[in-house]
């Protein structure tokens, strides 16, 4: 029987993925094997009525500029119960391509080790994956799908920013990331937006919903103070992961909530509830100051993939091969800037726990700082005389006050 490669997607989509799959594809049945695709994930690895689909080079090369993927995506991790040898053995499996996150590149590790312990040895390689361009790969190195959706935010944030002007209004935008803000920092630096929020911002003083409100209104002033009476704030989502229940319940939502009594955040819109606080905040000081939420959330994920990602996927999609010829597995497959493929392993980005840490933003960085103190705007101490028009407690608005920058 011939040998085999097997590709599964986990976790949600980014651009990108039908490239690293047309690209792993097209290399290995050019060098003599069977490519197999599975939809669902793990799920559909260990499934009785799995979907798996013999992947020949014509569906390969239709799929390899397309967003979405091809191969049918899920969440589900699989435990250790249901683990079985019978797919591997019956389709004479040789190698097992995860495209997703750290958890899916952690379950493919307990799978090879679960096979390896059965006396089936397979290689496993991980294709990291990711919008949030969390993972901690190489310096200089994005996780593929970052700059596509980046781009795609782009266009939205740059018309959404021409509306606040025409209309002279502010838009409060909600950007996705986990823990990091690099897609809301990204996205708000290459549009000139005057306020940026992200969590690696509070390094210094505790998240919560009155200071996210404060460092958006501090903007509104300033802008007012300078006779600009529009403009646009991008926070990143991933505050609320740092935020506790009690004080996500705080803002007023009506959540519904998990089998632990978490509150759910996915149903609802993240712009939203950002701008009703602002909202709420601008009220109380009795101004007339309009805001309006727009979410950067699902829109970005299915997006066509730009030439950047293209490549990369490429050079991804062909070093999957080049380092299963080299014998190399349980590892994620990287590329530097240069283009030069090398493996990254698990066991060397995992904390104490196994847990993969994220690669946050660095807010010390010159990138960051330059943003910062040159792009954004807020109240400064010598603003107090002129924001006492519009605030009765300006001080309480100065941005290296709120987040205890001083």
């Amino acid at each position: 029987m011939k040998e085999s490669v097997v590709i599964l997607c986990g976790g949600g989509p980014a651009p990108g993925i039908n490239t690293v799959i047309s690209s792993v594809g097209k290399v290995f049945l050019r060098n003599g094997y069977r490519v197999i695709g599975l939809h669902e994930g793990y799920k559909g690895l260990f499934s009785e009525d799995r979907k798996m689909e013999e992947l020949d080079f014509v569906t390969l090369d239709a799929i390899f500029t397309k967003g979405g993927s091809h191969l049918k995506m899920s969440r589900f991790k699989p435990k250790d119960s249901d683990f079985t040898t019978k797919f591997f053995i019956d389709n004479n499996v040789k190698l097992l391509v995860t495209v997703g996150g750290d958890d899916t590149a952690s379950t493919a590790n307990r799978i090879s080790k679960y096979l390896a312990d059965n006396n089936v040895n397979i290689s496993n390689i991980h294709v990291p994956k990711t919008i949030d361009n969390d993972l901690p790969l190489p310096e200089g190195t994005p996780t593929f799908g970052f700059h596509s959706a980046k781009d795609e935010g782009v266009k939205i944030a740059t018309t959404v920013y021409e509306d606040a002007r025409t209309s002279q209004n502010w838009f409060v935008l909600a950007a996705m990331g986990r823990e990091a803000g690099h897609l809301a920092f990204g996205i708000g630096a290459a549009c000139h937006f005057p306020m940026i929020i992200i969590p690696e911002m509070f390094n210094k003083t505790d998240i919560s919903a009155e200071k996210i409100a404060q460092l958006v209104i501090s903007s509104i002033i300033k802008r007012r103070i300078l006779g600009l009476n529009y403009g646009a704030a991008v926070i990143s989502e991933g505050v609320f992961h740092f935020m506790s229940d009690e004080e996500i319940e705080s803002t007023g939502v009506n959540f519904t909530y998990d089998a632990h009594g978490h509150p759910e955040l996915f149903n609802v819109s993240k712009s939203h509830v950002f701008n009703m606080l602002i909202q709420r905040k601008i009220k109380s000081y009795g101004l007339n100051i309009g805001t309006r939420p727009v979410e950067l959330g699902f829109g970005l994920r299915c997006c066509r993939p730009i030439g950047f990602d293209l490549s990369l996927c490429t050079l991804l999609g062909d070093g999957v091969y080049t380092l299963f010829k080299q014998g190399h597995s349980k590892c994620m497959v990287t590329v530097d800037p240069k283009g030069d493929v090398a493996p990254l392993f698990l066991k060397d980005v995992e904390d104490e726990n196994g847990k993969v840490k994220p690669r946050l933003v660095d807010v010390n960085s010159d990138k960051v700082q330059n943003v910062v103190n040159y792009n954004l705007h807020y109240l400064t101490e010598e603003d107090m005389e002129a924001a006492k028009e519009y605030l009765p407690d300006p001080e309480n608005y100065i941005f290296k006050n709120i987040l205890n920058w001083n």
